[in-house]
């Protein structure tokens, strides 16, 4: 069993940065990969970026390449997002959520933490 615990996220104005934050506990020795997504308002939830957990590689999607990174921290078993240049259509809900070896599923997902980005 996997908990997921988020943390940061709130209200920035276009241009500003934020960082989240997303704590794994449990069976922490079969991460795999973590990854963020996020879901604005009426629409589908979308995969934001991934990091593999034994060498750190990174997949972003087009519209945060160059704004967000992520990264983790392996020895608190943390990934983070730091967000910069906010836009706002960056505005949603974000999770995170983690997959576990040897599945290729995204197992468990973290409570979700609001980004509002205003004008």
């Amino acid at each position: 069993q996997m908990q997921l615990i988020q943390s940061g996220g709130g209200l920035a104005q276009a241009g500003g940065s934020l960082r989240l934050s997303c704590a794994a506990s449990g069976n922490t020795y079969a991460i795999k990969q973590m990854a963020w997504f996020r879901q604005a308002p009426g629409k589908n939830r979308e995969s934001v970026a991934s990091i593999v957990w034994h060498n750190g590689n990174a997949d972003y999607r087009n519209s945060v390449k160059d704004r967000f990174i992520i990264s983790r921290d392996s020895a608190k078993n943390t990934v983070y997002l730091q967000m910069n240049n906010l836009k706002p259509e960056d505005t949603a809900v974000y999770y995170c959520t983690i997959r576990l070896l040897p599945d290729s599923n995204w197992n468990y997902w973290g409570q979700g933490t609001q980004v509002t980005v205003s004008s």
